[in-house]
Order: structure tokens, then C-alpha cells, then sequence
């Protein structure tokens, strides 16, 4: 038995007995146990009663590469290559890079979990099965690197409009690559870049998106973090349907910014720029300090006005932005 069919089984949200389980798998209830440890290391809070069987404390949807395909907009889904669902894989965006010259554009990788997710800077995404959104999509561009500048905001803006369609309008965007609810991290972007620097590129873009996040999450991921479950009162929408959601968004957003660049953005990410007017701590290689937030330029990069009223623009590659108090 695999550790995603006990999943698929618990999925209901009921308990179901080892015994029970033993007897759909063919396999001894050792064999179950061992698999249910192996969901539990992964991050899935899988409940266990002498007696009671297996549960989870909530249900849950298995990603499904036919529903999401079914549920995208009528506009994406002429646009959309392929769409692939792992079970589980190092990453999707190293999928993506490793099938990179015989894969159409926009193409699709999503994962229930990943052995080697990560963020910005080298960092890892954690990533439990059944319960959040990993997902990376390849997209061509003939312009090179110069066009690509914000693009990484303009995602940011791609996935809120993605949020909005699935009823969640209280997020906004941390730059460079950040989407916030409440002061908390809500998804996170990664963008790589491979190709020539002024003639053909592409760009893979890694997307994570916190669902339904367990307490022990919450206590290894290091930052303030957030879920869609606790925007929504515990009830978080469907996971083939936020999927279906952000492929949307990207696939008609990513056409829109080979088009227009990130211009067709910026009035949006203004709108919901969480650094602007604040009191900030920038961290660069030369050194460390306070300004202001004063929105974004045309290509996407920060503007600070330090406290002697210098106004300084900083690139993403140099330096990370935290809040700091007033």
C-alpha cells in the first residue's frame, strides 16, 4: 500500500480502521502503521485511536490533473500545455528545468508533496502532502532577460487575482516575491531564468500556496505564516479549484506580461503594495538601514526614502526587506 492511497482513504475526514485498511491493500496492518509513519514525517497530522482507527482532522481533496484541466476559464484553457500532477517529486520546478527544451510553454508541474521544495534564497518550502498548492509553470519569452524585469510582482498580482476568484480578497503583496494575509506569509514565488540574456528565454515559475497548514508547520516554518483555512473560518475552498484558479490566472497573465511587460501590472500591485508607506529594515552587502517604503518603479524594482530624504531604488538580487517598527 501507498502512502497516497491511506491518504486518499483518510481524505473523508471519517476513521477508518487499520484492520480495514490492511484488507482493501492486500498488506498486514504493520505494513499500514509503517505508511502511516511515513505521512506523519511528511507533515500530515494523521490521528490514531486504539480502537478508533485512522483520521485526519479534516477533510481533504487529492490533486486531480482531469478536474483541474476541467475547471480552468474558458479563456486559459486554449493556452494551457501540459498539466501533470506528481505525487511526489524533488521539485516542480526542477521537473520543469530538467524537461525544459521538449516541453510546449506553459506547461504545468503541480506535486502533493516535494522531497526539495524552495524559496527565495536557497530556502526550503515545506510541503506536506494533501494539503497546500506547489505548482511551477514553464513560459517562453523571444525578448531575453531585459523584458523579464517584475515579473516576479507581476505573479504576485496574477495570484490575487487568482485568490479573488476563489473568495479570498483580504491578501496583498510583500515585495519582491511575497503574498501576505494579516502579516503572515500566505505564498511565496521563485522565478529562474534560463536561455540567452537578449534573444530567446524562459522562465520557471514556482508558486506555493498555504491551504491547510498543521500546527507543526507552523512551528518549523521560522516566519509568521498563514493558510486559506484560516482566512475562511476553517473552511478552505477546494484544492482542484484554487489549482484551477492560479493555472488560470497565470496562463492568461503570463501572455498578457510577454505582451505588455509588467505595465499591464503595476497599477494592481500598487493597489495592494504592503511596503508602501511603512517603516522598513534594508539589508544589503554594504550594509544595513531604516527607510520608508515608497512603492515600486516601471521595472518592478523597490523605492525607500531614508531618513535624510535620499530616495534609493533597490533591485531584488541585492537585498531582503523586513518591516520595522516605527
Amino acid at each position: 500500500m501507498l502512502a497516497r492511497d491511506l491518504l486518499e482513504a483518510l481524505a473523508g475526514g471519517d476513521a477508518v480502521s487499520g484492520a480495514s485498511l490492511a484488507r482493501q491493500a492486500g498488506v498486514t496492518r504493520a505494513a499500514v502503521w509503517k505508511q502511516m509513519e511515513a505521512l506523519r514525517l511528511k507533515g500530515v497530522p494523521v490521528e490514531a485511536k486504539v480502537g478508533g482507527g485512522y483520521r485526519l482532522p479534516w477533510p481533504t481533496q487529492l490533486l486531480d490533473a482531469q478536474a483541474i484541466r476541467a475547471s480552468c476559464s474558458p479563456a486559459a484553457l486554449p493556452h494551457i500545455g501540459m498539466l501533470e500532477v506528481h505525487w511526489d517529486i524533488d521539485s516542480t520546478s526542477s521537473e520543469l528545468a530538467r524537461r525544459n527544451p521538449v516541453l510546449d510553454d506553459l506547461a504545468f508541474v503541480l506535486a502533493e508533496t516535494q522531497s526539495a521544495g524552495r524559496g527565495r534564497r536557497g530556502r526550503t518550502w515545506l510541503s506536506p502532502p494533501g494539503m497546500n498548492l506547489y505548482m511551477s509553470v514553464l513560459k517562453r519569452f523571444d525578448g531575453g532577460f531585459a523584458s523579464l524585469s517584475g515579473l516576479s510582482l507581476a505573479v504576485g498580482v496574477m495570484l490575487l487575482r487568482a485568490l479573488d476568484e476563489v473568495g479570498i480578497r483580504t491578501a496583498g503583496l510583500k515585495w519582491p516575491n511575497d503574498v501576505l494575509a494579516g502579516n503572515a506569509k500566505l505564498a511565496g514565488i521563485l522565478v529562474e531564468l534560463s536561455g540567452e540574456y537578449s534573444g530567446p528565454c524562459a522562465a520557471v515559475i514556482g508558486v506555493g500556496l498555504n491551504i491547510r497548514l498543521p500546527d507543526s508547520l507552523h512551528e518549523r516554518a521560522g516566519q509568521p505564516i498563514t493558510d486559506l483555512a484560516a482566512l475562511t473560518g476553517g473552511q478552505p475552498p477546494d484544492r482542484n479549484q484554487v489549482a484551477a484558479a492560479v493555472i488560470s490566472s497565470l496562463a492568461e497573465g503570463l501572455r498578457s506580461f510577454e505582451r505588455q511587460g509588467f505595465a499591464a501590472f503595476a497599477k494592481e500591485y500598487a493597489a495592494s503594495d504592503l511596503l508602501h508607506g511603512q517603516p522598513l529594515r534594508v539589508i544589503d552587502p554594504r550594509g544595513e538601514y531604516v527607510a520608508t517604503g515608497e512603492g515600486i518603479d516601471e521595472r518592478g524594482a523597490l523605492r525607500v526614502r531614508k531618513p535624510e530624504g535620499e530616495l534609493v531604488t533597490v533591485d531584488s538580487a541585492e537585498v531582503s526587506v523586513r518591516r520595522s517598527t516605527p
